[in-house]
């Protein structure tokens, strides 16, 4: 764990800040947030094909809603922009309304900031992308790393969901224990780091990863082309603590761990986090809320699979800061939250939406401050 000395102070702003982010139309988890120039766009997940955007500089005109995502509507989607472009990669959801189970997508779209419209790529991803973390380099080429098996995922869900839970009991049961309890080599997730090319239309790959791939990982962008990857899932229910590094500067990437977010304060194991806030503020990176299993770690490294069988899913609200190149815990959001979109702002990181511990999607947009030494929260 590493230690710094630190005078932290955490406050919820009030006052004239309190009307000046306005919050989504609809609560938003699973979905995207980004920003392109002065605006910041959000929506798909829990929105379905709802989109938004709100201009910085004119927050009081609050979010407009725009054209509405041509497809199925994704969840859980890997995005990044591009120029004034938005790229939306897999996800999951229903091919139809008729559809008995989700399937992860293999399409590609991308919205025309400029223009307002969507357009379908004449493309398809190479491996599924639930999941996966979208970086956009400077030549505006996007990396993908991580993502679940679309032949598993799509087989589980048709099964799971085709089966009577109540008339079969058992198989239902043997269905769900077959498919958790594997290790997490035995997902086949994606181990490469995929390549996609705007102008061209192509994919490539810069190798694989040294480590377990990850869904839901948070990323924060570094200096030139290298960028941390924060925890997430290395298989359904069970979190990684490790903190990669990766550079993208030559054609193979170059992988690196680095010192780990420290274990909560009373608590004695780190699990990982899984749809974490993350990003820079004046005080240097931070990475807030997130959600895990307590126990599944203990589980796995006892050789339980099935890691979070019969153990609650929990929302953390602690929010960790980077110093020194270590991690230190400086505050809380108030309430745990996870699987919203954060953006790099004037004066601290935008967090957009989230899903609160009743497992509702939240339309709450906040700016986290961090000067180094002290922690505010502006409604």
């Amino acid at each position: 764990m590493t230690t710094v000395g630190l005078a932290v102070g955490v406050g919820l702003a009030t006052g004239c800040n309190a009307a000046e982010w306005p919050d989504l139309p609809v609560g938003l988890k699973n979905g995207i947030t980004t920003k392109v120039g002065d605006v910041v766009y959000a929506g798909l997940g829990s929105a379905g094909t709802a989109f938004y955007a709100l201009d910085l500089g004119n927050k009081g005109a609050g979010w407009q809603e725009l054209a509405g995502f041509p497809g199925p509507a994704p969840s859980g989607a890997a995005f990044a922009s591009s120029g004034d472009k938005i790229y939306v990669f897999s996800g999951s959801g229903k091919a139809n309304e008729e559809a008995a189970s989700p399937i992860i997508f293999e399409a590609v779209h991308a919205f025309d900031t400029a223009e307002g419209t969507w357009q379908k790529m004449e493309t398809t991803t190479p491996a599924g992308l639930l999941g996966a973390t979208a970086l956009t380099l400077s030549d505006g080429r996007i990396a993908i790393t991580g993502g679940y098996n679309k032949q598993l995922f799509d087989t589980y869900l048709a099964d799971v969901l085709g089966t009577d839970k109540e008339a079969e009991p058992e198989k239902w049961q043997k269905i769900v224990d077959d498919y958790m309890g594997m290790a997490p080599e035995a997902y086949r997730w994606n181990t490469k780091v995929l390549v996609f090319d705007p102008q061209t239309v192509t994919w490539g790959d810069m190798g694989e990863t040294p480590y377990l791939p990850n869904t839901g990982a948070a990323a924060i962008p570094l200096e030139g082309e290298r960028f941390l990857l924060v925890n997430g899932e290395i298989k359904p229910g069970l979190r990684t603590p490790q903190v990669k590094e990766i550079d993208l500067s030559g054609k193979t990437a170059v992988w690196r761990e680095v010192a780990q977010v420290p274990t909560p304060l009373g608590e004695d194991l780190q699990e990982g986090l899984a749809g974490a806030y993350a990003g820079y503020t004046e005080g240097g990176p931070v990475v807030a809320g997130g959600a895990n299993f307590k126990g599944a770690r203990a589980n796995a490294y006892a050789g339980q699979w099935f890691a979070h069988n019969g153990l609650a899913k929990r929302w953390v609200p602690q929010i960790f800061g980077r110093i020194h190149n270590g991690w230190v815990e400086i505050g809380s959001l108030g309430e745990g939250f996870a699987y919203g979109g954060a953006v790099d702002v004037d004066g601290g990181l935008l967090l957009v939406g989230g899903e609160d511990s009743s497992r509702t999607a939240r339309p709450d947009v906040r700016l986290l401050k961090w000067d180094g030494s002290r922690v505010s929260i502006e409604p």
